[in-house]
């Protein structure tokens, strides 16, 4: 996808809002868009998703499915969350049984099923955020746009947007996303797009050459296994101990290390890898970040 030349003002008379912008992104790339309040990030991003259009210049190949979330969803609608979901998949061009089971997959995931009922005008900021990523997420998105998508939400969602963004690209998506909270950081090796006074320049990512750490837990009995297939591709096992229980059925609890973005601590279940116990074992893996696939979650992955 590419902006040629796009400028855009939102009076015949009044200031260039975004001038002349020229980049382009492709799939499976994820690019922030960084500036001051004011600059015309979110006006940026809305060039990019479609809901503006541009003054002069034209956007190129965007991709035919766009999942649009603005930085404050629009609440006062007289709908409750479960109608205002089903209606937005069918818009989106589902039919009527994907948009039952895209809405209940979203709703699950998103923490929404006691909301379901709720007016929107009622949600709180947070929920609200909630049910706009919903709805941009019912049918897989070739573009995702994400003004500010962390602002108001608690910390078990501010943890699913990355690992949301690293689906799309997965997918061969394009994602753009603003922040100014600083949990873009959870996206290495992304791009980034600077806004300056409506200019926009372009920087490459870095190089992506970090590490995050994985937390993982796998059948006591396929240990080896796993270590061996983990290496083949190229992961660094830091080491395997016994866990005392049962493995978690989605993510760790949020004052764990490993929900913390912590690499796991030495403790005395703690062993030298790769050693197989007979309970299922937890494994530190260090694995590389950067590129489409390193734009996901950091280090705190424990399913």
């Amino acid at each position: 996808m590419r902006l040629e030349d796009v400028s855009f003002r939102y009076h015949r008379r009044g200031p260039w809002v975004v001038r002349e912008a020229g980049v382009r992104i492709g799939p499976g790339e994820v690019a922030v868009v960084l500036g001051r309040n004011g600059v015309g990030k979110s006006t940026l991003l809305q060039l990019a998703a479609g809901v503006l259009r541009p003054t002069r210049g034209r956007v190129v190949d965007r991709p035919g499915v766009v999942g649009w979330v603005p930085e404050r969803f629009p609440a006062d609608q007289p709908f409750t969350v479960a109608r205002y979901l089903t209606a937005m998949g069918r818009v989106a061009g589902l039919s009527g049984p994907a948009a039952d089971r895209s809405v209940r997959r979203w709703v699950d995931r998103l923490g929404l099923a006691r909301f379901q009922d709720v007016g929107l005008p009622q949600l709180s900021k947070g929920t609200a955020q909630k049910v706009g990523l919903a709805q941009a997420m019912l049918r897989p998105p070739g573009l995702l746009v994400l003004d500010e998508p962390w602002e108001g939400l608690d910390a078990a969602a501010r943890d699913l947007v990355p690992e949301v963004i690293d689906e799309v690209l997965t997918d061969g998506g394009i994602v753009l996303v603003s922040d100014h909270r600083g949990e873009t950081v959870r996206l290495p090796g992304a791009r980034q797009w600077t806004v300056t006074d409506g200019t926009v320049s372009e920087q490459e990512p870095s190089g992506g050459g970090g590490m995050a750490v994985v937390e993982l837990a796998v059948p006591g009995a396929r240990v080896a296994a796993a270590v061996a297939r983990l290496r083949a591709d190229g992961h660094h096992v830091l080491r395997v101990r016994d866990h005392a229980g049962p493995p978690p059925a989605t993510r760790p609890d949020h004052d764990s290390p490993s929900a913390s973005g912590e690499p796991p601590r030495d403790g005395a279940g703690a062993r030298p890898d790769p050693v197989a116990g007979p309970v299922s074992p937890v494994g530190a893996v260090a694995t590389p970040t950067g590129g489409a696939g390193g734009a996901g979650p950091a280090p705190e992955v424990a399913r």
